[in-house]
């Protein structure tokens, strides 16, 4: 998709660009650069309320309909809006879940009075969501799910129970969008629901999992016999709903995440410049590397928002086993560049800067949200359409 900018979508560069100068200030003024992968867990109070002061300025939604909120920003006025708010190093969303995922899915899928519900406040930035999806034995293999989401008849209330894991930010959040069994003899792909399910709530239960880092930016959370507040769709369209969903995730949300990683590698070069590494041409050769494969990266996301509908073309296929393998290899470049100085604390354990954070976190890049292996499947059989792995029987 070849992406040019017009007269107008330039005055929105300057108006974002603007506005980023004049609110990086003050409490906010420590953000910058903080909270990528690996760092999440820093600022979060602050960040929250940055959520909020993007809001108030009209920073929130801004490829949302106008109809529900958002200001109907073209893909060329959101590609300008990331790349801006990088340029400026303003600090790693809290609310992308809710703003990037839950929103665009309530729009596509949700009747009116539910989106009336839960839009306003995520376009606020006072609601904070979190995925209810990963289980211990349902991970890559997203269709294993095991929660269950039983109908009391008397009220039609849905109650869940189960367990969900790898839950990002789930002590911070104030909501979860889950998917659960609706029918208790139902396997695979059929028989789902997608609930949203208050956080604040009995019957919901959050342990955080401490990370190779020594942080916890994710958690394990239990439902014992927790309320739905919704479900969303009819029962049984939870897989369709949770697609659509993963489509949206790897569309406009993809270019924030590309922007995190144009600062890791904008980093990097720095010091890489003042260490001298930079003298290195093998260094210097592995930081081409990872420049054309950013651009690559975003090149191809541009492709994936040239489709309208919920569904997305084939290239998306390629997009989580590119983009976790690089930034693998961008945490390996980073340990590399600044030498020796990889192996050193600052202080106590795990007092780690965000560049050995990085290396750390990104070990996972390649196992979480479908591992590699997984991938390739995928790519194979829906990309290629090669025959299918061998499974067992299924009814």
């Amino acid at each position: 998709m070849k992406l040019t900018f017009t007269v107008e979508d330039e005055a929105f560069r300057a108006e974002i660009a603007q506005w980023l100068r004049t609110n990086l200030t003050g409490e906010f003024a420590a953000l910058k650069f903080r909270g990528g992968p690996g760092d999440e867990h820093m600022f979060t109070a602050e960040r929250q309320r940055w959520e909020k002061r993007l809001a108030a300025g009209g920073w929130t939604g801004i490829g949302w309909p106008l109809k529900h909120g958002g200001r109907g920003c073209s893909i060329e006025q959101q590609v300008i809006f990331h790349e801006e708010y990088a340029r400026a190093g303003a600090p790693g969303r809290v609310g992308h879940i809710g703003e990037g995922l839950v929103g665009p899915t309530l729009i596509a899928f949700a009747d009116p009075e539910q989106q009336a519900k839960y839009l306003p406040a995520i376009l606020a930035g006072t609601d904070l969501w979190c995925q209810g999806y990963s289980e211990p034995g349902a991970g890559s293999d997203l269709a294993n799910v095991k929660t269950r989401a039983r109908r009391e008849n008397a009220d039609n209330t849905w109650r869940i129970n189960g367990q969900k894991v790898w839950t990002s930010l789930a002590h911070e959040s104030d909501w979860c969008f889950v998917l659960a069994r609706t029918d208790s003899e139902s396997v695979g792909h059929k028989g789902l629901g997608f609930f949203l399910v208050s956080m604040h709530q009995p019957g919901v239960t959050v342990r955080p999992i401490e990370q190779l880092t020594g942080t916890s930016e994710f958690n394990e959370v239990f439902f014992d016999d927790a309320v739905a507040a919704d479900l969303i769709g009819e029962p049984g369209d939870g897989w369709k709903i949770a697609m659509a969903l993963l489509g949206f995730e790897r569309g406009v949300s993809t270019l924030g995440q590309q922007m995190q990683f144009q600062n890791e590698l904008d980093e990097i070069v720095r010091i890489a410049k003042s260490n001298g590494a930079a003298r290195d041409p093998l260094l210097r050769q592995r930081i081409a590397e990872a420049h054309i494969g950013l651009r690559l990266m975003r090149y191809n996301a541009m492709r994936m928002l040239s489709h309208t509908s919920t569904e997305s073309g084939p290239e998306a296929l390629v997009y989580k086993l590119h983009w976790s393998s690089w930034h693998r290899n961008l945490g390996a470049l980073a340990m590399d560049v600044l030498g020796p100085e990889a192996e050193i604390l600052e202080s106590g354990p795990y007092n780690l800067t965000r560049l050995q954070s990085l290396f750390l976190f990104t070990r996972s890049d390649t196992i979480y949200g479908g591992t590699s292996q997984i991938q390739r499947n995928i790519i194979a059989e829906r990309g290629l359409g090669m025959p299918k792995e061998a499974k067992g029987n299924l009814r």
